[in-house]
């Protein structure tokens, strides 16, 4: 079994399960110390390579991911390798995007989807989910 994150590093969410998520924006450096064994990447464009597996969607600024189907496997596939893997979730600012997909997780996790951006704020970062669009995407969002 690997190494979870910390749970007082910065930008990790803890879900109702106790598994945990790293959330970051690719505009900052790596964080010192442990690095993802898995990452999905949240861009309009295909994201640099990195020295862990990686996963990308296509989701540009501010909109909604451009397949949804593909969404919901790749957050289920996320939340279940957090079960024993360093998982991180990031697009370019860390907010939006990464917030959005946190809180579907959080749904898929148990967290009732009117609750989820609420959850994802008061637990990772308080902007987290920008527009109304993601806010709508989160509250439709199944498990």
């Amino acid at each position: 079994m690997t190494t979870t994150w910390e749970t007082t590093a910065s930008g990790v969410l803890r879900l109702p399960s106790g598994r945990l998520i790293r959330g970051r924006g690719l505009r900052r450096p790596v964080p010192e110390g442990l690095t993802p064994d898995f990452a999905l990447y949240l861009l309009g464009k295909e994201p640099p390579t990195v020295a862990w597996e990686s996963r990308w969607l296509r989701w540009p600024d501010f909109r909604l991911p451009a397949d949804r189907t593909a969404t919901t496997a790749a957050l289920r596939e996320a939340l279940e390798r957090a079960d024993t893997e360093r998982v991180e979730i990031a697009c370019s600012g860390g907010q939006g995007r990464t917030g959005t997909a946190l809180a579907c997780i959080a749904v898929l996790d148990g967290v009732p989807s009117t609750e989820a951006v609420a959850y994802v704020r008061e637990h990772y970062a308080p902007r987290a989910v920008e527009t109304p669009w993601q806010k709508r995407f989160v509250a439709k969002f199944q498990s």
